[in-house]
Parts: C-alpha cells; sequence; structure tokens
C-alpha cells in the first residue's frame, strides 16, 4: 500500500521508479491512535509527514481560547514542508482524527534529495503554492461568504478528498465531529448545525455520526458560489 500512496504526494511527483523507491526507504514509520498529538504548535521540529493511512488534522489556536482547523488530510497528503525552508517553531498542531499511519523524512535526508534532484525540490514548491492558494481563498471565504456557503464548500472538499460515489449519492466518512466541522468553517457550532440542517431539511444531504451523504452535489455547489 505505501508505495501507490506515498506516489500520490508532492514530493514524489517526477520521481522514476527507482529514485521514488530510493526516498521511500529513507522514510520512517509513525503510527498514532485517534486523537494523538504528532506536534503542537511552537514545537520545534523540522521533519516532513506523508499520511499514508487515517486522517489528520492541523489547527491552531486563537487569542480567545478557540481552536480552527487549517485543514484535514488523508492519504497521499502530507505536511510540515514549511520547516524545510522556514525551520522553526510549528505553525499549527498535528492531531489523528483516526488511527493514522504516516511516513517520515528528517531534514537532513531531504536536503540531500533536494540538492541531487530538483524534481523534488519542483514538488515542493508546487505543495507551497497550493497551500499559499488555498490560504488566499479560505481568507476570501470569511470575508465574501457567508456560513451556509462555507459550509456547503468545506463539504464538497471533504467529499473530492474521502467521498465515496453511490448511485446517486456521495458518502463521505470524514471522522469530525460537530465542533471540528464548525472549527474546519471557522464558525460557531451552533450556526453551522443550523446550515447543515437545512440543508438536510431542503434534501441536499443526509446526515449521519462523522459522517454524510451528498444527494444533490449541483445544489451544494451553486450554494458554495
Amino acid at each position: 500500500m505505501d508505495p501507490d500512496v506515498l506516489k500520490q504526494a508532492p514530493l514524489f511527483h517526477g520521481l522514476d521508479g527507482e529514485a521514488a523507491g530510493a526516498l521511500a526507504a529513507a522514510m520512517t514509520t509513525i503510527r498514532l491512535h485517534r486523537g494523538a498529538v504528532l506536534f503542537h504548535e511552537g514545537d520545534v521540529g523540522d521533519q516532513l509527514y506523508v499520511v499514508v493511512d487515517g486522517k489528520m488534522k492541523l489547527g491552531r489556536v486563537g487569542t480567545a481560547g478557540r481552536e480552527n482547523l487549517m485543514a484535514v488530510l488523508g492519504p497521499g497528503q502530507m505536511f510540515g514542508e514549511l520547516s524545510v525552508f522556514d525551520p522553526g517553531p510549528r505553525s499549527t498542531t498535528a492531531t489523528a482524527v483516526t488511527s493514522c499511519k504516516l511516513r517520515c523524512l528528517e531534514h537532513a535526508d531531504l536536503e540531500k534529495w533536494l540538492s541531487e534532484r530538483p524534481e523534488v525540490a519542483l514538488g515542493l514548491l508546487g505543495q507551497l503554492a497550493k497551500r499559499l492558494r488555498r490560504t488566499n481563498e479560505v481568507v476570501a471565504d470569511l470575508v465574501f461568504s457567508d456560513v451556509p456557503g462555507r459550509v456547503a464548500k468545506a463539504l464538497l472538499d471533504l467529499a473530492e478528498r474521502f467521498g465515496e460515489p453511490r448511485a446517486d449519492a456521495v458518502v463521505v466518512h470524514h471522522d469530525l465531529t460537530q465542533e471540528e466541522l464548525a472549527q474546519l468553517v471557522g464558525a460557531s457550532r451552533e450556526t453551522v448545525n443550523k446550515a447543515l440542517a437545512d440543508f438536510a431539511a431542503r434534501g441536499w444531504i443526509r446526515l449521519e455520526p462523522r459522517s454524510v451523504t451528498l444527494l444533490d452535489i449541483d445544489r451544494l455547489e451553486k450554494r458554495a458560489r
């Protein structure tokens, strides 16, 4: 399972089979139980991680003590790449949403690959560009979009990465609590629950514990705009 999942990570983009295998061999394996914290915001660390199995969340705590989720990551996605170019305190707290298997690459090992294989550096730069673009979208959504619109967009994003298409619906096992969904959207749990209940009443979604079934993708896409 590892080789196929690892090749999805930007770190491996452009590498041939032999080089990809060598890079994978340089990585160590980490297993986390649900709820385990890999590192805290402010911790010193320069390792890069790739999710092989399970889901991880990256969050930050605001001045009022409320946590905001910056991202929910699944197999093939990576994090910790900022420390490669700017070593220093971690900017987020990484927590296992489910039981997780990660592959870890130490900074010293990665530096060698960056100097010898330009395609690895290009993959990392592409990842950083996507992260910056995503950050810009989040800021724009907070300014210009209402909570129901942000909820619809979050559901579609989760469906794209974790959805299981069925005959006339998409089942999304996001494994998030209601509070975590609210943190991901950047709103109160009550407001997000009200939006979800409205979507369900309209027949757009069906709510289930830690999952949701999307019944009307077109309506959600229009609401997310």
